[in-house]
């Protein structure tokens, strides 16, 4: 391993077996900084974007960020890229925890699997030693068992474990990739991907730190950083304490909480399943944080009956809560849970439930339909349970579900019903109530997403400055700016949390700092939107125009009928035009040739 820009690439054919070592060096690295960029620009380079996501020809690319390993607060992130089966886009699905800084310390900054073994497989890192072995004996294995096995077979519980569950293996449309049993790769079904390769596992140890970087330098600025996420109120008290659930009182009070599949803008019972009743009513034993991490808003947790694991997070306790419009918190933890062992995307899983729910108050789906299960009522408890466990084992009506809302939605002629972008399912932010964050929504990359420029910072939280939510002037800027700032943090390898109390500024010191680049603070953020337009492009390419900019009927046309934001619709058509001038794109919307040449794309 040399310098921390010297990547070092792993080359697996699964088909063949072949293992390749590569380096990517120089301008490159530069240009797309690792993580998220730089997986996004080989896949760019090296797969056609008309492939079937589910076919061999699909690669699926581990990258660490640029950071990954170091000391940089948080610095410990991971990104699986690939094209997902879900949406059809470009994936790239972000996850915490130890397994990413373990990957980046044994030498492999990337992997790149391609092709499809002959038999299920899982991939072996101790050391210096690397090799693809039999996975046949977990395969069929949910995620805590298959963590277990292999750590066991490996002989060093130091060892980290990335795998999928039953749901990757049944290619689930958006079954996640999880490592260290709770920790989630989750959205856009790169699980899926994982899983039609018969790739079950990565399990890696390294025999020494082999991030080289300017450790002495580094450490000043983060220093300093930590103390600001310290001091910060969201990243020193409110996420600390009760974890990103803080927002569920926040949210609902500001009336864009979606209710019965976004029909409604709160919910009477959010006091029931906030992040303070996880306090008040005794599940919550711990917080933790993942590698590097100052800020600790993970959750352990005990259901009442014993059984422990970890969160929900604030999405999944809304997708199993309010939007199925269930007030029970410990069916809602068990549903979580579920989505952990079987390997499913939580927000994906419960808005899918809930977009069925409303067909079946609606009378599109009969009785007969659900196999002698529990009728799918908004409110049922038991449904919810039931229903995520039938869908990540693909069982009786599970099977249709596990499709996700579009397709489920589309099957009985109402894709109307199904609250989603580019066929990915939205989180837990109405934007009827949220003009930016509708026009992210809508532009998202990776369909319906909140992680890919969280607008509900400024214009929520008030984050780096207040912004009136309903106010449109100014907020094509501040998502493009947020876009491609996201874009900077993912491939860095840090974590988007930080974002409350860093600024641009604030990650370009740090970079430059661990590395020796130079970047001012302009060039960083282009950095950003290179991998923005790359990602655009190749969506392009793959079929997903920008026809496909557009929210959900639902948002224009009904106006929200409650809460402080009654009466609003989703305006992010008034939007669109000038987002798209300012991105430098065509009137349509497709990138510029002008644009791709100042970015080099």
């Amino acid at each position: 391993m040399g310098r921390i820009h010297d990547y070092s690439v792993l080359r697996v054919d699964l088909e063949t077996r072949d293992i390749k070592r590569e380096e990517i060096t120089g301008e490159k690295v530069k240009n797309y900084l690792g993580g998220r960029g730089l997986a996004s620009k080989i896949l760019y380079d090296e797969l056609s974007p008309e492939v079937d996501p589910l076919s061999s020809e699909n690669k699926l690319i581990y990258a660490t960020g640029l950071l990954t390993g170091t000391a940089a607060s948080t610095g410990g992130r991971y990104m699986v890229v690939t094209k997902g089966p879900l949406t059809g886009t470009i994936a790239s699905s972000n996850s915490g925890g130890f397994f990413g800084a373990e990957l980046r310390f044994s030498g492999n900054d990337i992997i790149i699997f391609e092709g499809k073994a002959e038999k299920p497989v899982y991939l072996s890192i101790n050391g210096d030693q690397i090799e693809l072995k039999d996975a046949s004996h977990v395969w069929g294995k949910e995620v805590p068992e298959t963590t277990d096995k292999l750590i066991e077979e490996f002989g060093d519980d130091r060892a980290r474990v990335s795998c999928i569950g039953p749901a990757g293996e049944k290619e689930v449309m958006f079954a996640s990739i999880m490592n260290e049993k709770n920790r989630a790769a989750g959205r856009t079904g790169v699980g899926a991907v994982m899983g039609s390769k018969n790739l079950k596992a990565v399990i890696v140890k390294a025999s020494e730190k082999q991030v080289k970087y300017n450790k002495e330098e580094a450490m000043k600025v983060v220093k300093k950083q930590t103390k600001m996420l310290k001091e910060d109120g969201v990243t020193g008290e409110g996420l600390p304490s009760l974890g990103t659930k803080v927002l569920d009182n926040i949210i609902n009070s500001n009336g864009l909480y979606p209710t019965k599949n976004f029909q409604f803008g709160t919910f009477e019972s959010t006091e029931e399943v906030a992040g303070e009743a996880l306090v008040e009513k005794g599940y919550l034993q711990s917080n933790k944080g993942c590698y590097g991490c100052p800020i600790r808003c993970g959750r352990d947790v005990k259901l009442p009956n014993g059984r422990s694991g970890e969160g929900p997070e604030y999405e999944t306790g809304w997708a199993f809560g309010a939007d199925c419009g269930v007030d029970d918190l410990n069916a809602i933890t068990e549903a979580n849970f579920l989505c952990n062992e079987l390997g499913l995307d939580t927000i994906s899983a419960g808005t899918t439930i809930a977009a069925a729910m409303e067909l079946y108050e609606k009378g599109f789906i009969d009785q007969e339909e659900l196999d002698n299960g529990p009728e799918l009522n908004f409110g049922s408890s038991e449904a919810i349970v039931y229903y995520t466990k039938q869908m990540g084992l693909r069982e009786g009506f599970g099977d249709k579900l596990a499709m996700g809302s579009y397709r489920l939605a589309e099957s009985y002629g109402h894709p109307e019903i199904s609250m989603t972008v580019k066929r990915q399912e939205l989180p837990a932010y109405d934007p009827r109530g949220v003009q930016g964050h509708g026009l992210q929504y809508a532009t998202s990359n990776r369909g319906g997403c909140h992680v890919r420029g969280y607008m509900i910072s400024p214009e929520i939280i008030g984050a780096p400055e207040k912004l009136d939510p309903q106010e449109l002037e100014g907020k094509p800027e501040w998502v493009k700016i947020f876009q491609d700032l996201t874009a900077v943090i993912d491939s860095v390898g840090m974590c988007l949390f930080t974002s409350f109390a860093l600024g641009l500024d604030d990650y370009r010191e740090i970079v430059n700092a661990a590395t020796g680049f130079d970047y001012s603070s302009e060039e960083l953020l282009q950095t950003g939107e290179r991998i923005y337009n790359l990602e655009r492009q190749f969506n392009i390419e793959a079929g997903i125009t920008p026809d496909e900019d557009r929210l959900p009927k639902r948002f224009t046309e009904v106006p929200l009928p409650d809460g402080p934001q009654k009466g609003e619709v989703s305006r992010y058509k008034e939007l669109l035009p000038k987002y798209y001038k300012i991105r430098g794109w065509s009137e349509d919307g497709y990138v510029s040739d002008s644009k791709k040449e100042e970015l080099g794309i």
